[in-house]
């Protein structure tokens, strides 16, 4: 279930990775932080940034971006300069490109067969457009 999520928390993640998030997905998240989004013809579950606010939050965001990418990561095949944002329960990941020092705000498809990236969005607001 998608919820809002601190500025501060986004900031803290682009820390983290040392790399700075698209101000698209970065707002994104603060609006909705995960829930699930249909795109390339599949459902996808958004990873939430972690929010170590209260115990409700941290519980709701265990599946945070940065476990889930050090899980995706494992991955035989996974692209090194790719961020996993979400998963579709079988395998694929929807992953941000790196550029330097910033993560591009296109939307890809990585499939975990063939290690091969798919461009499926602009953006996430194009990737959630009905």
């Amino acid at each position: 279930m998608p919820f809002p999520v601190d500025e501060s928390f986004i900031v803290a993640l682009e820390t983290e990775l040392g790399v700075r998030l698209p101000d698209c997905y970065g707002s994104w998240m603060m609006d909705r932080n995960g829930g699930t989004i249909f795109l390339a013809e599949d459902d996808w579950e958004l990873h939430p940034v972690q929010d170590t606010s209260d115990r409700k939050r941290i519980s709701r965001t265990a599946n945070h971006v940065l476990k889930e990418q050090a899980a995706y990561q494992d991955w035989i095949g996974a692209k090194p300069d790719t961020l996993s944002i979400a998963t579709n329960g079988c395998g694929d990941h929807l992953v941000l490109m790196k550029q330097g020092d910033r993560y591009l705000p296109e939307v890809y498809r990585w499939d975990h067969e063939t290690g091969n990236l798919l461009l499926c969005a602009s953006s996430i607001q194009e990737a959630v457009r009905e």
